[in-house]
């Protein structure tokens, strides 16, 4: 349960209940994105191609309880593995929090949970992707540079 709507902004992430860390979330949809990581540059990049078992309207999993054993490579964002964070897109509360940087002006926490402003400027995957299951070719046909922006304000 959340008794302080913004313990973000006096709370470290190790001092997070587990209701506050996944409040964190904003539900865009990014970390669900397909990456391709160049074998020359070991450089990431984001494509437009979302895991199948994400709602492109929602930014959610479609099976979140049983995503482990649906997706093998999903991963759980915990502090154990802060190495992670590395791959999350540069507007993710988890990323952020951890460099010491605050939460974007549209994350949901900002507006009482409520993900509508977020959508509204395009900060989440809504309209962008395709789902893993309809792609045809090389995933690193489909690179996007827009994961990367962090709709500042």
């Amino acid at each position: 349960m959340i008794s302080d709507p913004t313990f973000w902004q006096h709370k470290t992430l190790e001092q997070m209940n587990d209701s506050e860390w996944e409040a964190l979330c904003d539900g865009c949809g990014k970390c669900c994105l397909a990456k391709v990581i160049d074998d020359d540059t070991d450089e990431l990049y984001f494509t437009d191609i979302n895991c199948q078992l994400l709602d492109q309207q929602s930014c959610q999993c479609s099976d979140y309880a049983n995503r482990f054993t649906k997706v093998s490579d999903c991963v759980k964002i915990t502090l154990n593995d802060r190495e992670s964070f590395q791959w999350l897109p540069p507007s993710c509360a988890y990323r952020r929090l951890d460099e010491g940087r605050a939460l974007p002006f549209w994350h949901p926490l900002r507006h009482n949970g409520d993900k509508t402003f977020m959508h509204s400027i395009g900060a989440s995957i809504r309209g962008k992707t395709i789902s893993e299951t309809a792609v045809s070719g090389e995933f690193q046909d489909f690179i996007a540079y827009w994961p990367l922006d962090e709709c500042e304000d």
